[in-house]
């Protein structure tokens, strides 16, 4: 009894592909580019890297202190602006605190500096 195949997936739309890979992980994503050519492609897409991005990036980036509003120029793909905020934290808000993405899962990572901490009874001599 011969199997007989359900269709091809090179028979899809890149833009098909990209949607699903958009739907899981960035680890994920990064995996499945090895698998095959269309993969590949479709996992550079911006569509799927848009997904993985916070909402609010742009914002958290143009209160960065040190200039990396470069990386909203246009010139970079969302695939590296993402690879960029994992790898390299930027400083915001005056350099009161510090973002970053956690490279598999993309949540939001943010470090408070001393300065922006506050005790409630700091000033109270008996604490």
């Amino acid at each position: 009894m011969a199997v007989q195949s359900c269709g091809d997936i090179h028979a899809l739309p890149e833009d098909c592909i990209a949607k699903a890979l958009s739907l899981t992980s960035p680890k994920d994503a990064c995996r499945m580019s090895v698998v095959a050519s269309m993969f590949r492609s479709a996992s550079q897409s911006d569509a799927v890297w848009s997904r993985f991005l916070p909402s609010d990036y742009r914002d958290i980036i143009s209160r960065a202190v040190d200039g990396s509003d470069s990386l909203l120029d246009g010139s970079r793909s969302k695939k590296d602006i993402y690879l960029h905020l994992c790898d390299h934290p930027i400083l915001i808000d005056g350099g009161r605190k510090s973002f970053s993405l956690e490279k598999w899962s993309g949540k939001k990572c943010f470090m408070l500096a001393a300065r922006e901490l506050f005790i409630v009874w700091g000033d109270t001599p008996e604490y």
